[in-house]
């Protein structure tokens, strides 16, 4: 009986050890005791890290050599890896640019040389030219061989169907006529047609000889497989008889009061700009022909290809722009006052605050 005890007791005291133990007693803090912060750990930011805010400018190209240039720039926009965040418009023609300069539409925009300078003269200086982008892209094109045309007064008696009427093509014309000793109303025949329409005149066989702006000159002869080239580059024939001037007929403009209150996103555009036409120039058999055909300035990559060496782009600023435009326009106002807008503009047409480097 004895036993029994002994083993109930023993199996008790073996229950109670393996039971839940008691909580733990709660210690009230103090209420003088202050709680322990824990320590926060500010982010670092290094200033440069920012993203620079780009100006917004309204951009607008034309289609042709004036816009050809502007091809590697218009790419990079698109991939947003500009100085600036442009808004690009491929403006129909000058007339187009000039109304949306004097709107506001437009920034910066790509105009013929003597537009600018009547557009200077009309608005009172609300524009500015910023650089010359192209020199000659007017070339005489003939069908077949023709040994008997060595220089330009040999065009006596000859009919040449042309596109540019009133504009810079005719004046270019007229003054390198005269300057070969020939009077364009009296001893050539001209035949003033649409790009279109001289391009069919001489597919078709009715005309022998054209004057034509690239790309639309490069574009007949590779649609006449060749059988139409160019026997007269007209920039070659003006450097010939102009010692004091270049042929200068396409030019970047900005506006005056966008350059006044933007003058860095003006440098930064030229800067780019000048960029792009080495690449475009330097890559015509490459991707910029492409480039250039993708921003709708000329028709397909292949005719880009075969234009880019012809457009004549350069990139003139400063002194050298303001010393080349002011040669160009005293020949056009020695052949008619009104093609440069009645004067030769004053020292303040030419934007010259820009760095480019």
């Amino acid at each position: 009986m004895k036993k029994l005890l002994a083993l109930a007791l023993l199996c008790a005291l073996v229950l109670t050890a393996c039971g839940p133990k008691p909580p733990a007693p709660t210690v009230e803090p103090s209420p003088s005791a202050e709680p322990t912060a824990t320590p926060t750990v500010e982010p670092t930011t290094d200033p440069t890290d920012a993203p620079v805010e780009r100006t917004k400018v309204k951009l607008a190209v034309l289609p042709g050599p004036t816009g050809v240039g502007a091809a590697k720039l218009l790419s990079d926009n698109e991939a947003g890896t500009t100085s600036n965040d442009y808004t690009v418009t491929v403006a129909a023609d000058n007339q187009q640019v000039t109304a949306g300069l004097l709107n506001g539409d437009f920034d910066i925009a790509a105009l013929a040389t003597n537009v600018a300078s009547n557009l200077y003269h009309k608005s009172e200086g609300a524009i500015q030219i910023a650089c010359v982008n192209t020199l000659g892209t007017l070339y005489i094109l003939n069908k077949g061989i023709d040994d008997t045309l060595n220089g330009l007064a040999d065009l006596k008696g000859r009919t040449i169907y042309a596109f540019g009427q009133g504009a810079n093509p005719e004046y270019v014309l007229r003054y390198l006529l005269q300057q070969n000793g020939l009077d364009m109303d009296k001893d050539v025949t001209v035949v003033w047609q649409t790009l279109e329409e001289v391009t069919a005149t001489m597919l078709t066989g009715e005309g022998e000889l054209c004057m034509l702006p690239v790309p639309g000159a490069t574009a007949l002869s590779v649609k006449s497989e060749g059988n139409i080239q160019p026997v007269f580059d007209l920039s070659a024939e003006w450097d010939m008889i102009a010692e004091d001037s270049r042929l200068a007929m396409g030019c970047i403009v900005v506006r005056t009061a966008f350059a006044q209150e933007h003058p860095e996103a003006v440098g930064a555009f030229l800067n780019e700009y000048a960029q792009s036409i080495d690449y475009v120039k330097a890559n015509a058999d490459g991707p910029a022909a492409q480039m250039v055909a993708d921003a709708g300035l000329v028709p397909s990559a292949a005719i880009a290809a075969k234009a880019i060496p012809q457009c004549n782009l350069v990139f003139m600023t400063g002194e050298d722009m303001q010393s080349t435009i002011q040669g160009y326009f005293a020949a056009l106002f020695s052949i008619d006052p009104a093609a440069i807008g009645g004067s030769t503009p004053d020292d303040a047409f030419y934007f010259m605050d820009a760095v480019v480097e």
